[in-house]
């Protein structure tokens, strides 16, 4: 069996109460990312028959113990140790690391062929819920006294977050048998979020063929060391973006990679330009009639408000379903689309009134094993993949401890951590961090 030599890693004993001994505090870091040994604590698991090293002298002992030991597991193949990590990260269960000759072909073969099949009756009926909810939310706002309106502004925003669920199903094919009406319902759909459609789902295109791919990943990638040191005002405005405004994050997604023709392909580009014409006409014309009606107040009150609502699920969906200490970032050469898609990608339960309005999209994992997969399909599949590939799944329900982790720990890449945090490479402008330490609560 191979062996490997702990390294950095000292230990210190006292071997008899008359000598003299001298003590180094050490530091040291054992699986990265997951574990961190300081000063003199130490690592109890997995050392056995240990040798000692001793050097004499006149006047002092020191005891250094060099420990071979057999290679290990990753810490991750032990389930005590996953549990613990769990339950610090705020989930309900952290999975094994899935085997490398798994392909993504491996897990859709497993999948039952019902659910991937399109019910149009079961689509129309989504259309037909958000339409119902959105309009009950734009009714509560009308009515509502002014400190009822975070309520109504929060029903409303989740309600609109379903049409970009059912423009979501319309891009991936997902929607309708009819590929037209799935262009015209998709574009209709992202109107009121004055998201363009079709540049929306180029991008996301490559967001499904290239997930937690390091410069491939066109949903969200972690902070480059090299960016984050270029200029103390970038530095903080990352600070900000990616802690305290991350659950905003998507505003500027929307705004920076959907509007200009240059990031598109030339096949690409004269469909971009339909979206984006029918995105500038909404605004033209629905804005004004917004504000000929209501005024500034009313579109702030019925558009702007359940606007940022949508962003801000739009960014906490994007972010809780990928992002963790202990899911990696890779490079192409590294990557694999089964380990990314199903180990990767994060299950999240929300409260049910949520799931309902959005359409299931947090049942994600099964999403992302197949995109053709309808989303009132994807609860029937998630329990598919359980059965077959449970131990694998990274699971949680929405709580503030996960929020906490992802938003004061998972910032700037590191090939071997996957993540260090602002306030450990910047102290001195970290304070919106350690704000948000303070603020949000620990319990999951």
């Amino acid at each position: 069996m191979a062996s490997t030599l702990v390294d950095p890693l000292l230990l210190f004993k006292f071997s008899h109460q008359k000598q003299r001994f001298h003590k180094t505090n050490i530091s040291a870091q054992y699986s990265p990312s997951l574990f961190n040994l300081k000063s003199d604590e130490f690592i109890q698991k997995g050392f056995r028959n240990q040798r000692h090293l001793i050097h004499r002298d006149r006047k002092k002992v020191t005891v250094v113990q060099a420990v071979a030991i057999p290679v290990e597991p990753s810490p991750l193949e032990s389930a005590e140790y996953r549990k613990q990590l769990a339950q610090s990260y705020g989930f309900n269960q952290i999975g094994e690391q899935l085997p490398s000759n798994v392909t993504l072909k491996d897990v859709i073969d497993s999948l039952p062929k019902k659910v991937f099949e399109i019910d149009d009756a079961k689509a129309w009926k989504s259309v037909l819920v958000s339409a119902t909810s959105y309009a009950l939310g734009l009714f509560m706002i009308s009515k509502a006294p002014w400190y009822l309106l975070p309520l109504a502004w929060a029903w409303t925003g989740t309600a609109v977050t379903g049409f970009f669920v059912i423009g979501h199903d319309c891009a991936h094919k997902s929607f309708s048998k009819n590929k037209l009406v799935e262009d015209i319902i998709g574009t209709l759909a992202f109107l009121p979020l004055i998201y363009p459609y079709e540049p929306w789902r180029f991008k996301h295109d490559r967001h499904h063929a290239k997930t937690n791919m390091l410069k491939g990943d066109t949903a969200w990638h972690p902070v480059w060391k090299k960016e984050f040191d270029s200029s103390p005002l970038l530095r903080k405005a990352l600070i900000f973006a990616y802690g305290p405004f991350r659950p905003w994050m998507s505003i500027a997604h929307w705004l920076v990679l959907h509007f200009d023709l240059k990031k598109f392909r030339p096949n690409e580009v004269n469909r971009v330009k339909i979206s984006l014409a029918c995105v500038f006409a909404f605004l033209a014309i629905g804005w004004p009639l917004i504000i000929y009606k209501t005024g500034i107040t009313g579109w702030i009150k019925f558009w702007l408000m359940p606007w940022l609502g949508y962003h801000f699920w739009m960014s906490t969906f994007t972010m809780v379903h990928h992002t963790a200490p202990h899911i990696p970032f890779k490079d192409s050469e590294e990557w694999n689309a089964a380990q990314a898609q199903l180990s990767g990608t994060v299950h999240c339960d929300y409260p049910k009134w949520i799931e309902v309005l959005c359409h299931d999209i947090n049942v994600h994992i099964p999403h992302h094993i197949s995109p053709r997969i309808p989303s009132y399909n994807l609860r029937a599949a998630h329990k598919s993949i359980q059965e077959n590939w449970g131990k694998y799944l990274n699971e949680a329900s929405w709580n503030w401890r996960l929020m906490k982790t992802i938003m004061t720990v998972c910032h700037v890449y590191d090939k071997e951590r996957n993540y260090v945090g602002f306030d450990e490479l910047a102290p001195e402008d970290s304070h919106p961090i350690e704000f948000l330490k303070e603020l949000m609560p620990d319990y999951a």
